[in-house]
């Protein structure tokens, strides 16, 4: 470390930073040299480091300790720990998974481990912990994200592929030469772009954004928070009612059959089933036309506004972006369904600036015009244990054991589940329903948790397994989502006894005879120069030199040479429908899935589809509810460094803000700051008042990422994942319903 001569660098989701380092602790973390717009968040990491909620050493909950496993597990969260040796702990885990195997089989054990603990290439938690269980036998795993499940499963049936057209989303380049209007479904929530999973060594969405607003470009902002686009890009506002962008959509796609404003050549070449989907649109079975009058009371909107904007969508050249919060709803699979099929029938897909695309800030790497590379990730193995669950079901899966399941056309058991082991991620911040969770959370014996600070995850495990942070060890990050390579120094030695989660399995891996297995007698910088050597052969192939090893470590990062032409979403598919067919049943866009329709499910049919929501304003059970939308917080990620510095200094009196309307906090004789106790029939939190008209009326914004903190019942930190539905999206995807949620506001 003192033989470089540039700055200490590290990457982490949010960004790429450089280190100052005193007395063998971290100072600060400031803006890398080539990062136009750096992201807040890192610097939040400083003063927790070593802080009074960093854990120290091996902790093993006093119940279980002394009575073994599925002791007292209604005293998660409460009982105290005992601090261990990591022998001793060593010992604990391996006989604990040796017990489980024995008794009850691999599927018994359940990898949580959603991810996200690191942007490093090799330090990936999820990635440790997965290889290490394929080692022993295997493990039940999940699938999908809390991000977008509902488009993952859907958006296949519809374009063959959606992570391939996510990952080549029309560029911004394209949009500010090209584009004329940009309608944008959920907005284009710039707090969001800060991330780019795996790192991220130049933030471009709101330079993106300006750029194309100054060249020209119209935008309009469909989302119940004007804050969802910029104030200064003067953009339109629709604010309509919650839930109900489908409604929306489909009354749009109506307005284009019956003004003859639809492109009827591309549907001809390039799309299968609008003619079972407009009958659908024109009532002709059910009687009920998807007109602009249908859906304006619906979406609380004016039937003039829906009709002006399809005519403007149709004499324009444009591009439809929908937000991955969409598919976060009741039926979150047909917002995705239908915007695809309004923007087939605009004809537009293909074109350049364009069409259709997933999300624009939701991810800086959304609309980056680069070079797709291909990396190596950290190895795991084969599992041989071929049980799952779609991500959001894990109260499912521990309170319905031998229960069946829907999914994707498929029916599935959920095993019964002895060891819930997470590395990565917080189930207390990304699950919903959490008063649900916990009840569940008590049905397993073990619960382990490799960690580096008391969060609720922690507090709720059995065993604690305290890991270093990234600053405590070196790493690479390389991502195929960002141009750039950075070197990720170790900055200073492990704080306490933490361990880097390589080193936590290895040592039980040991224990259990497949340390060699687990290592390949490969060091973790054996490992990495590895990884690294592997990218450079794959980056040859592409033409690109990356420079050796030791001039990498030496310059401490590189950057992939842009692409000299933009990107275009589905250019190929276009240009020779037959050449580049789609992976779909017809190799074309399936605006009617003859796969899907015979699911026979009656929450997804065959074709873009409204369904009433599972509770929404449209049908409130009294009139004093308002709608919650918890969307991404602008000073973390997810619920990472909640407790540091930059989400601290967000708080309003200490508390989460609850964004709320000027006419809704008069109704109840609420003033700017002040304490309210949110709450419905799942759970309830407290949050302080900011009053803004930034929010449409009847609505809430609360963010998420609060450490779940419970007193009496009420968590007094803001998590508003204790208000949340716990309830698949449709028998299809099953995923995250939690923007679907009515809940009642009081002053304390």
């Amino acid at each position: 470390m003192n033989e470089l001569s540039r700055s200490l660098l590290t990457s982490a989701h949010w960004g790429t930073y450089e280190v100052k380092v005193s007395n063998g602790r971290v100072t600060s973390l400031s803006a890398f040299s080539e990062d136009e717009d750096s992201s807040p968040i890192g610097p939040g990491i400083v003063d927790v480091m070593d802080g009074p909620s960093r854990i120290m050493a091996p902790m093993v909950r006093k119940s279980w300790l002394e009575n073994g496993p599925g002791s007292n597990t209604s005293k998660r969260g409460s009982d105290k720990f005992v601090q261990v040796t990591w022998d001793e702990v060593g010992d604990l885990v391996a006989n604990e998974i040796s017990r489980v195997k024995h008794n009850f089989g691999n599927e018994a054990i359940f990898a949580g481990s959603y991810g996200w603990a690191s942007a490093g290439r090799f330090h990936h938690a999820q990635s440790q912990l997965k290889r290490f269980l394929n080692c022993v036998g295997g493990y039940t795993s999940s699938v999908n994200t809390y991000s977008f499940a509902a488009a993952e499963v859907v958006v296949p049936h519809i374009l063959g592929s959606f992570r391939e057209h996510l990952d080549r989303s029309t560029s911004w380049d394209s949009i500010e030469k090209n584009c004329e209007l940009f309608v944008a479904f959920g907005g284009i929530p710039l707090k969001n772009g800060q991330i780019s999973q795996g790192g991220t060594g130049n933030h471009i969405q709101r330079s993106s954004l300006f750029r194309a607003r100054k060249a020209g470009v119209k935008f309009v902002n469909v989302s119940p928070l004007k804050s969802d686009i910029d104030d200064r890009i003067d953009a339109d506002w629709i604010d309509l009612r919650p839930s109900t962008d489908t409604a929306l959509l489909l009354s749009l796609a109506h307005t284009l059959i019956v003004e003859e404003l639809l492109d009827t050549s591309f549907l001809n070449n390039y799309t299968e089933g609008f003619d079972k989907f407009s009958k659908y649109l024109l009532g002709k079975d059910d009687k009920i036309p998807k007109s602009a009058a249908w859906a304006a009371k619906i979406c609380d909107l004016t039937e003039n506004k829906i009709i002006n904007l399809a005519r403007l969508m149709a004499t324009k050249k444009t591009m439809i972006s929908v937000s991955w919060s969409l598919t976060r709803q009741d039926h979150g699979e047909q917002p995705f369904w239908a915007a695809i099929t309004l923007a087939a029938m605009l004809g537009q897909i293909g074109r350049p600036g364009t069409g259709i695309g997933f999300g624009y800030s939701a991810m800086n790497h959304i609309g980056l015009n680069r070079k797709e590379m291909h990396y190596p990730a950290f190895p795991q193995g084969v599992n041989k244990i071929k049980s799952f669950i779609p991500v959001a079901r894990i109260t499912d899966l521990l309170e319905k054991p031998g229960a069946e399941f829907n999914y994707n056309g498929q029916k599935y058991t959920y095993p019964d589940t002895k060891i819930v082991w997470w590395a990565g991620g917080n189930p207390f911040h990304h699950h919903q329903d959490l008063n649900r969770l916990i009840n569940a959370w008590k049905k397993p014996d073990t619960i382990i948790s490799n960690e580096w600070c008391w969060n609720a995850l922690a507090q709720y495990s059995d065993i604690v397994l305290p890991c270093t942070t990234s600053l405590e060890r070196s790493d690479l990050s390389l991502t195929p989502k960002d141009p750039y390579l950075v070197v990720m120094d170790k900055a200073v030695e492990p704080v306490g006894e933490s361990k880097d989660d390589h080193d936590i399995f290895k040592l039980i891996a040991g224990k259990l005879g497949v340390e060699e297995e687990f290592t390949e007698n490969k060091s973790p910088e054996d490992w990495q120069k590895w990884m690294y050597d592997i990218s450079r052969q794959s980056a040859a192939k592409e033409g690109v030199e990356l420079p050796s090893w030791n001039n990498f470590v030496r310059d401490g990062w590189f950057k992939i040479p842009d692409l000299e032409n933009q990107t275009i979403m589905m250019e190929d598919f276009v240009k020779d429908p037959k050449k580049f067919a789609l992976s779909t049943p017809s190799g074309k866009i399936e605006i009617f899935s003859e796969t899907i329709s015979k699911f026979r499910y009656q929450d997804c049919p065959g074709h873009p589809f409204w369904i009433e929501p599972l509770e929404w304003l449209g049908n409130p059970r009294n009139s004093s509810q308002l709608h919650m939308i918890s969307n991404q917080p602008k000073n973390k990620l997810h619920s990472q460094l909640d407790h540091g510095s930059v989400s601290q200094a967000d708080k309003l009196n200490g508390h989460e803000q609850l964004l709320m309307n000027p006419g809704d906090a008069k109704e109840r004789k609420l003033n700017e700051g002040q304490l309210v106790r949110i709450s419905n029939s799942r759970g309830s939190c407290i949050a302080a008042v900011t009053i803004s008209n930034d929010v449409m009326k009847k609505v809430i914004q609360i963010s998420t990422g609060a450490w779940m903190k419970l007193e009496n019942g009420i968590c007094i930190n803001g998590n508003p994942n204790l208000l949340t539905p716990d309830k698949g999206t449709s028998s299809l995807a099953q995923g995250p319903i939690a923007h679907t949620c009515l809940v009642e506001v009081e002053a304390l």
